[in-house]
């Protein structure tokens, strides 16, 4: 009976086409997709964002229009449609896959009217504790009526009072008699505020709506889990209680990843501990480690991938990544991670037995577009991902040792079990090399599937061999 290795596909990129076809496109590929060794799929945001269809969804102005309601000049999402939606997650559970939605809890923007709001005050961007001038009286874009929705589903209208702070005019304004959230991210001071209408999770009908629309949510769609949007910027305790409810009404422990976007390890394991551990994060540090690795070439120590990441320090809460669609050339937190280190990364996270991997779909697919005066060609790995994903579900078990030991050249060995036969990884940033690595099978014969070598490699009568890589690749030598 084939065990199974989770792994998550993050199905979009920033530029992902918003010709409305997304919703049934991937609903054609769900059984390719479990057939390749998939077990879950990240979805965009399917509500409706302040500039239509050309929004990839992060720009939130209504929680409950997926695609059904004329606003902001469009029924359909970039994605498609609410039904589209519906029949997407539906073939993905018919293929056995699992759907997380993609929460996005902390702002609205493209309010419908102005209010003139009373003593509001400047924030400094740079110390979100401190303000710069005088209270003053201001006309600002914080009321959000829903014209084309109307009372379906909700009848509560925002109005500014249940924001903390707005931007606007190039400014942050903290509105009347608002305070920021505690236990948020420190960057700036205070990392509440981040964009928009800043929602303000003090307020007692702020709270109410979030957990109703969590709840209509499951009941609607039924995704079995969430990928939560920009958590640092929300008091943690609040997803302690959200979650619990969300599982509670849904009667099956929901799958929750946070995006906190930090590359500082402590930053991480203190939101877990304040959360309790309830939600997974992004392995941001182990990204970032893949990104100076790639850029460095040789001149990066190997034996240091992992340090300091964590899925090495908690890889039961760890979603680890390569790139997304943040970290994507031209995009706000751009942190590329170069073509040639791609398949050494990949490996890394589909190769092992530890943390959550997630596959990006333009790392899988390739990525082709023009913005800001460039043009963005994006390799597809997809060959390369494929044969790491069968060897996922079929070597990565039994008792797994570790050699990264060497500046390099690094590698790590699967003894197998009754079930699974045994393999070595080894990987280098620089010239041809060879590993001894144990992998505790005396006297068996293992070839290179990746292809780079047309030979093979015996172990002797102790189950050690010398394996070989070639300079900056990655090969795979998997038990005959």
């Amino acid at each position: 009976m084939e065990q199974l290795r989770g792994t998550m596909m993050q199905t979009f990129h920033w530029y992902t086409s918003n010709d409305g076809t997304f919703w049934n496109e991937w609903a054609g590929k769900m059984d390719a997709l479990a057939d390749k060794g998939i077990t879950a799929l990240w979805l965009p945001p399917a509500t409706k964002g302040h500039v239509g269809t050309w929004d990839v969804g992060y720009g939130v102005y209504d929680l409950f229009d997926c695609g059904e309601f004329h606003q902001k000049g469009t029924t359909r999402t970039k994605y498609g449609t609410k039904d589209e939606y519906r029949n997407c997650i539906d073939k993905a559970h018919d293929a056995g896959l699992q759907v997380y939605a993609d929460a996005v809890l902390n702002h609205k923007m493209g309010a419908d009217t102005t209010q003139k709001v009373n003593n509001v005050v400047v924030v400094d961007p740079h110390n979100r504790n401190n303000t710069i001038g005088n209270h003053h009286d201001r006309e600002l874009w914080t009321c959000f009526s829903f014209p084309g929705r109307g009372n379906t589903y909700s009848s509560m209208k925002w109005e500014w009072w249940h924001f903390d702070a707005t931007k606007e005019y190039g400014n942050i304004y903290k509105l009347r008699d608002k305070q920021f959230e505690t236990h948020v991210d420190r960057e700036n001071v205070n990392y509440d505020f981040l964009m928009g209408c800043d929602l303000d999770f003090d307020h007692e009908q702020v709270c109410g709506e979030v957990h109703y629309w969590g709840k209509w949510y499951l009941d609607t769609f039924t995704p079995d889990g969430f990928r939560i949007d920009a958590v640092k910027h929300i008091r943690s305790f609040f997803f302690k209680h959200w979650l619990d409810d969300m599982r509670n009404h849904a009667r099956k422990n929901l799958f929750a990843v946070g995006e906190y976007w930090s590359s500082d390890l402590n930053r991480l394991q203190r939101y877990i501990d304040e959360t309790e551990g309830r939600m997974h994060l992004f392995d941001v540090p182990l990204h970032y480690n893949f990104h100076r690795a790639s850029r460095a070439g040789s001149e990066y120590d190997m034996g240091s991938i992992l340090n300091n990441t964590l899925v090495r320090e908690n890889p039961l809460l760890a979603v680890t990544i390569v790139e997304n669609h943040d970290t994507q050339p031209l995009q706000s937190l751009e942190t590329v991670v170069e073509p040639w280190f791609k398949p050494l990364a990949y490996a890394i996270i589909l190769l092992r037995d530890e943390g959550y991997p997630c596959i990006f779909a333009a790392d899988y697919d390739g990525a082709h577009y023009e913005d800001k005066g460039y043009e963005i060609w994006m390799d597809s790995h997809k060959w390369m991902i494929d044969l790491f994903l069968d060897a996922r579900r079929h070597y990565t078990f039994g008792n797994r040792r570790d050699y990264f030991d060497h500046r390099h050249t690094i590698g790590w060995t699967f003894q197998g079990d009754s079930d699974h036969k045994s393999m070595a990884v080894v990987m280098t940033n620089a010239g041809d090399d060879t590993k001894w690595m144990e992998t505790g099978k005396p006297h068996t014969t293992y070839r290179d599937i990746t292809g780079h070598i047309d030979e093979t490699v015996q172990t002797n009568e102790w189950g050690w061999a010398p394996f070989k890589t070639l300079g900056g690749k990655v090969l795979v030598w998997a038990e005959e």
